[in-house]
């Protein structure tokens, strides 16, 4: 049976030659996370202390002033299998994917009911793109469309592509409106 232990964050040894990188951006995301909904993602650790996998939920909670958190030790694992385990579990998580009428469906849910949906991780664009499949936001088509404003949004992001002929960025805008991104057109 797994046993939950709470551990000093100090005692805990962050892998070395851990291949997974934490923006700053997303561990704001997953102390935001933390406050929200609690720590409810165990650290697991090997005898040691060290991290086998919650490299990004440590250093989050450090950022947000926690002293301690919550592990699962796994130290049945060889030393193979807990290396090979620190890339399993992340990649495994996005060889997943999305029912997009059932994630929008939710997420306009959510938002109507008051909910920050900007805590479950979508950048904007995501979010628009999204929404737009519920009503809950623009239509995806590009133009002035406007996010519902019953949703909040933390903060927009843009970017900006150069083309090299007139041609080109009709293509480019195209392929980006056909993959459900909103779109505008710039001439400069």
């Amino acid at each position: 049976m797994l046993k939950i232990e709470q551990r000093a964050i100090e005692a805990l040894i962050p892998y070395a030659r851990n291949s997974r990188t934490h923006s700053d951006e997303q561990v704001a995301q997953i102390a935001a996370s933390i406050r929200e909904f609690g720590f409810t993602n165990p650290v697991l650790v090997d005898d040691d202390g060290g991290i086998v996998a919650g490299h990004g939920r440590v250093m989050a909670a450090r950022q947000i002033g926690m002293t301690a958190v919550p592990t699962i030790n796994v130290g049945w694992l060889s030393e193979q299998q807990r290396r090979a385990y620190v890339i399993a579990d992340n990649q495994l998580a996005l060889n997943a994917g999305w029912d997009d009428e059932a994630l929008a469906a939710e997420l306009s849910s959510l938002g109507e009911a008051g909910f920050d949906i900007g805590l479950v991780g979508f950048s904007d664009a995501e979010m628009e793109r999204l929404l737009g499949l519920t009503g809950g936001g623009g239509d995806g088509a590009g133009g002035d469309d406007k996010p519902d404003p019953g949703i909040n949004y933390q903060e927009k992001f843009a970017v900006l592509v150069d083309c090299k002929s007139e041609a080109h960025q009709a293509q480019v805008y195209e392929s980006l409106l056909a993959k459900g991104y909103t779109c505008k057109v710039l001439v400069n």
